[in-house]
């Protein structure tokens, strides 16, 4: 088994990320999807996130939606976006 790192090169093919309760895997799911569509490597379209509870689906749809949210502003004005983050 290899660690996970984030901002490693995107996986290809199926990914599973197995590991215990608060270990970060909806953070990791949500910054994966971000990534394939930020990137140009997948459409909406062609994800499928899967979690396991109702509540763990509701969680993981509002994260995804606000990361793509913020992901889409932060792309379409880049400076704004380095302003709003930066001290």
């Amino acid at each position: 088994m290899t660690d996970f790192d984030l901002l490693a090169p995107l996986p290809t093919g199926t990914t599973i990320l197995e590991a215990s309760a608060g270990t970060g895997k909806t953070y990791a799911i949500v910054g994966l999807a971000t990534r394939f569509i930020a990137e140009g490597v997948a459409d909406v379209s062609q994800l499928l996130l899967v979690t396991f509870s109702r509540a763990a689906t509701q969680e993981l749809r509002e994260r995804t939606r606000a990361r793509f949210s913020g992901a889409a502003r932060a792309l379409a004005d880049p400076a704004a976006a380095r302003a709003a983050f930066d001290p």
